[in-house]
């Protein structure tokens, strides 16, 4: 189960209320100040507002209502790249990897410079490599939209914060101050990773955040391949895993807003994916499940379901081998994407000030290995084994029986 949101006073359902509350809470000391869960638990945002530079793009929440999505055809922009990404390469001074297995960090780009063929072989890099990384980026929010766009129609979401500056619905704020000390109490740490908003019929592709204001230290975002941890796994569990579906559920979300007093501006929903998809683009299989959104794998026993998730939900916190992590600094961006990574943040930086602004495209219906296959006539592939075999390295085989006692060296 997804946390929920513990805030502890109550309003009386109103948006100018919860505000009153947060704006009374900011002159408390600090043990007084509310007790979140920095997950499901919004933030009116309104301390400080004279003095910060971005006030305008601090959370607000529109009483409006949006009707339920509908699917919307969604081309990747990464079948358009260029595989050798030599446009996107030859503008960096720096093309840094950051582990075997996810994350790159591109040194020298401006990305208000970017061309069309930049941007879809950004596309498709970050497809491959799972999260990209820039630093001291000037971009404005409108400009992130714009490379958003290019990527597919945006996300607008039904409970999470939009800026106050109008015009702006389809950017998601991420917003923590002094006024909210999250409570280990309401959640463990592996329930705050997730893959974003997969419980839409179309979840998202490449996603970007980009940090205005942080910490000095403290913070950070870890991400987590699927695709490495599906490759990880034995042959029978791999084939197993291909065959599930698995429902994935809005309603804790939009529970966590109402318990605040806040509108949800479309309705939740509850939506079956495939256990294992496959990306449009590079053809390589992915565990999707993710604590934050996935409730039950369809079709086995409810005791199994909850061991096979409790199992891949472990993998994704706890396998560093699968992790990148980031320090942000004012002007990061990162692009993901969210078909293929889950993430988490550090909340290790109360009472400093963390405020984000993301940009979400949708990306096409996650497509299960077997129907991958049958519509593309192709072989859906395991990244790691496409990778060694790029390298010209042996596929290690499977071993048979019992396994040799090896030692551990650091």
């Amino acid at each position: 189960m997804a946390p929920v949101a513990t805030i502890e006073e109550s309003g009386n359902g109103t948006v100018s209320n919860v505000a009153e509350m947060k704006k009374a809470q900011s002159n408390k000391p600090l043990e007084e100040t509310s007790l979140i869960n920095p997950f499901y638990s919004p933030s009116a945002g309104n301390e400080n507002d004279d003095d910060y530079q971005y006030a305008k793009y601090k959370p607000h929440f529109p009483v409006v209502n949006w009707n339920p999505l509908t699917e919307v055809e969604v081309t990747d922009r990464g079948h358009f790249a260029d595989a050798s990404k030599t446009a996107l390469f030859s503008a960096a001074r720096v093309v840094k990897h950051l582990t075997p297995a996810i994350g790159t960090e591109l040194v020298g780009i401006d990305l208000r410079q970017l061309t069309n063929q930049q941007k879809d072989e950004l596309a498709l890099l970050v497809a491959e490599r799972g999260v990209v990384f820039f630093r001291d980026q000037e971009l404005n929010i409108h400009e992130q939209l714009d490379i958003a766009r290019h990527f597919g129609p945006l996300h607008k979401h039904a409970t999470t914060p939009v800026p106050r500056e109008p015009g702006l619905e389809e950017v998601h704020v991420v917003y923590n101050d002094a006024a909210r000390r999250p409570d280990a109490s309401a959640f463990s740490k592996i329930e705050l990773w997730h893959s974003d908003v997969t419980y839409e019929i179309q979840p998202p592709s490449t996603t970007s955040l980009k940090v205005i204001t942080g910490p000095e230290y403290g913070g950070d975002t870890l991400w987590s391949s699927g695709y490495a941890l599906y490759s990880s796994l034995s042959p029978g569990m791999q084939a197993y895993l291909e065959g599930l579906t698995a429902l994935h559920s809005a309603v804790a979300q939009a529970d966590g807003s109402r318990a605040a007093g806040l509108h949800v501006r479309r309705e939740p929903i509850e939506t079956v994916h495939p256990v294992v998809r496959v990306h449009p683009v590079t053809g390589w299989k992915s565990v999707y499940v993710n604590p934050g959104f996935t409730r039950r794998i369809l079709g086995v026993p409810k005791a199994e379901s909850d061991t096979i998730l409790n199992f891949l939900f472990h993998q994704v916190a706890e396998n560093v081998d699968f992790q990148v992590r980031f320090h942000w600094e004012p002007n990061s961006i990162a692009f993901w994407d969210n078909r293929v990574v889950t993430h988490t943040a550090t909340f290790d930086f109360w009472p400093q000030t963390r405020h984000a602004l993301r940009a979400t495209p949708h990306g096409e219906k996650p497509e299960s290995v077997e129907d991958y296959e049958s519509r593309t006539g192709k072989v859906a592939k395991d990244r790691q084994i496409e990778i060694w075999k790029q390298q010209g390295i042996e596929v290690p085989q499977a071993r048979k029986g019992l396994s040799r006692v090896r030692g551990y060296n650091d």
